[in-house]
């Protein structure tokens, strides 16, 4: 042990590269070498990935038929060893590559040695990595629109069911619930066309760059990207095994997700305050006080609503890890996987946490609508009434109602309470008919316009964003 308390060197040479080298490795060299403990994940596409190219390479007569044979069913046997929990990862092995190379060997000896031709772990990792984002992309896809689905289902419930919308967090125009919740069933929408798009670009197959100009052998790059569902192998060698803009997209993507989950938490916290009390959490999304017996604290909400932290943090560090490297691969890119793994992870659980709260929250109606009855949310409606019905400047308009804001707040009336006097001692226009106009349900009904809060309109979207995000 030396005085720092690690052992200095390891008499073990990494088999598949150490030809180059006669001494062994310092422990501390493969500590942070080693990438094995998160890599691992990454089984599933190495395996596909290998097989793909073992097909490619007896196919066109660069390996035997019967060796591309024993490759692909040893593979199939570590595919299930790594399933079943059987299969034990080396940290001398560095990674998910050279530990499934390595074990393929132990079970078929010879011919694995052939598996690695024409092509390098830097083209292999590449490939990898941009098949299991290309798999998150789908399955993100799948959680939102879940989430997208449980939104519509609760705004279905509460198209016509009051409440204020805000702006400041202060008391603005009635809308419904339903509307509400609408909002984020459109911008979820967004969100998952980001997901798709950022799969578009990224469906392209960094397998035969090889290590970064590409290979004597004649291989074909078409047959493989083929066989692993990309469009077309990508155009340049150097730029295949050195790109990460696919995984910095991804992620940024899942920061704007994130954000928008964020959002929504936000309000359910407020929602679910003793101060508002519009909805409530069961027990399922709900925790309890170590000290106040009373409480019941949104916790799952607050999660999510911290979630960006993390996510938008993964996404800096895959841009300031990729930022100053020259062309091409540099060893700097084994810390790209990391924080597209825990970005992932994160949002995954923020995603399916979000629609269990909205299809488990109970929505309490009266108290919405009782809300309205501070804050003078129908003050617009009655600036519009007195420009379409009086012929008077807008600015005009907004100078009367404020007069009626103020005297209403001065008898301590909603703006629904004032009599016709009360009104007409501030603009001797105003008339019965002005009176209507102040009912937050009227005000409702009265928006009309495309994307507006009137009932029929929020179910019209209903119908129309189910054929859209279906």
């Amino acid at each position: 042990m030396t005085a720092s308390g690690h052992k200095k060197k390891s008499t073990s040479t990494s088999s598949i590269w150490g030809g180059r080298f006669s001494g062994g490795q310092d422990e501390l060299m493969i500590a942070v070498n080693a990438s094995i403990d998160y890599d691992q994940r990454l089984y599933e596409q190495d395996i596909n990935g290998s097989q793909a190219h073992a097909e490619m390479l007896a196919a066109q007569g660069i390996i035997s038929a019967s060796d591309a044979d024993s490759i692909t069913k040893g593979l199939e046997v570590i595919r299930d060893e790594i399933r079943q929990g059987d299969f034990v990862f080396s940290h001398a092995l560095e990674d998910i590559h050279m530990n499934i190379e390595t074990r393929l060997k132990e079970i078929i000896g010879e011919p694995a040695g052939r598996l690695h031709t024409a092509r390098s772990r830097n083209d292999q990792v590449a490939t990898d990595l941009r098949l299991w984002v290309r798999q998150q992309c789908d399955d993100i896809d799948t959680a939102l629109t879940a989430l997208q689905q449980a939104l519509m289902d609760q705004a279905e419930q509460h198209a016509a069911t009051l409440m204020p919308g805000y702006t400041h967090l202060q008391t603005a125009q009635p809308v419904t619930f339903g509307h509400h919740l609408m909002a984020y069933v459109e911008m979820l929408g967004r969100d998952r066309g980001r997901f798709a798009d950022a799969r578009k670009r990224m469906n392209e197959s960094p397998l035969g760059a090889a290590a970064l100009a590409g290979t004597s052998f004649p291989i074909d790059r078409h047959m493989t990207a083929k066989a692993l569902g990309f469009d077309a192998p990508m155009a340049n060698s150097m730029d295949a095994v050195s790109a990460r803009d696919f995984a910095m997209e991804y992620l940024a993507a899942a920061a704007i997700t994130a954000t928008h989950l964020s959002r929504l938490a936000e309000e359910i916290v407020f929602w679910s305050s003793d101060r508002f009390g519009f909805i409530r959490l069961s027990d399922a999304f709900s925790t309890g006080s170590s000290i106040m017996p009373q409480k019941r604290n949104p916790d799952a909400a607050e999660l999510v609503r911290a979630k960006p932290g993390r996510i938008t943090g993964a996404l800096i560090t895959m841009l300031t890890v990729v930022k100053g490297l020259p062309m091409t691969y540099c060893k700097d890119m084994q810390e790209d996987k990391e924080p597209v793994f825990d970005a992932t992870d994160h949002l995954g659980i923020a995603i399916a946490v979000m629609e269990g709260m909205i299809r488990d929250m109970t929505v309490f109606p009266k108290v919405m609508a009782e809300a309205l009855a501070s804050g003078f949310a129908t003050a617009t409606d009655l600036a519009d009434w007195i420009v379409a019905h009086l012929n008077v400047p807008f600015r005009d308009a907004h100078h009367i109602t404020g007069q009626v804001v103020a005297l209403a707040e001065h008898k301590n009336k909603r703006l629904d309470e004032l009599t016709l006097d009360e009104l007409q001692s501030v603009h001797d226009g105003l008339t019965a008919e002005t009176l209507a106009v102040l009912d937050p349900a009227a005000s409702v009904a009265s928006r009309q316009s495309y994307g507006g809060t009137a009932p029929d309109q929020v179910k019209a979207a209903i119908k129309a964003a189910r054929k859209r995000f279906s």
